[in-house]
């Protein structure tokens, strides 16, 4: 396994949130294939917490690509995004789900099920996904699999885009789509 280069960040966000199934995070000893992703497409995304500009706690996603943007939520889950686009501009991909690998226990099944298995907190907010405690590995030997698309889940604002991507058949998916399609 290798790390992903700062350049397969620094891509359409889009793109990144395809590239991501099949990737391995880490975060110490715990590794997990990415099932599940969701893309948020910065400032013209009514959903994107970037929408509204620059502000504390944006920044991170408007920074360098290939970045960790983690956020607390309901006051009880961390979500876990990965900034993408090139620097200035706001992107950022939700890791969804992620089927264990090695060095966890518990459900991965959904955005914060994941974090809290795999011990991601705001204190990884910022961190470098090339060079740190938290990374995103490519294996030598990538699995085929399908990926399906489908609406984003569990959001009000521009709920009706098809930007959720999955490993079709993969367990670990956190939801099934009703109106899903072959990517």
């Amino acid at each position: 396994m290798r790390v992903l280069p700062r350049s397969f960040y620094a891509r359409p966000t889009v793109e990144v949130a395809r590239g991501l199934l099949g990737k391995v995070l880490q975060h110490g000893d715990a590794h997990a294939r990415i099932v599940e992703t969701e893309a948020y497409l910065g400032t013209g995304d009514a959903a994107a917490h970037s929408a509204r500009g620059v502000t504390p706690r944006t920044r991170v996603i408007f920074g360098p690509p290939g970045h960790a943007y983690v956020y607390f939520i309901y006051g009880m889950h961390y979500c876990l995004n990965v900034v993408a686009e090139p620097e200035g501009v706001a992107g950022c991909v939700l890791v969804r789900a992620v089927e264990p690998l090695n060095g966890i226990e518990g459900a991965t099944d959904g955005p914060g099920k994941l974090t809290r298995t795999m011990r991601i907190t705001t204190r990884l907010n910022g961190a470098d996904l090339t060079n740190g405690p938290l990374r995103v590995l490519t294996l030598n030997h990538e699995p085929v699999f399908e990926t399906w698309v489908s609406c984003r889940v569990g959001i009000r604002e521009s709920a009706d885009l098809p930007l959720r991507f999955y490993i079709e058949g993969n367990r670990f998916v956190s939801r099934r789509a009703h109106a899903a399609r072959r990517d």
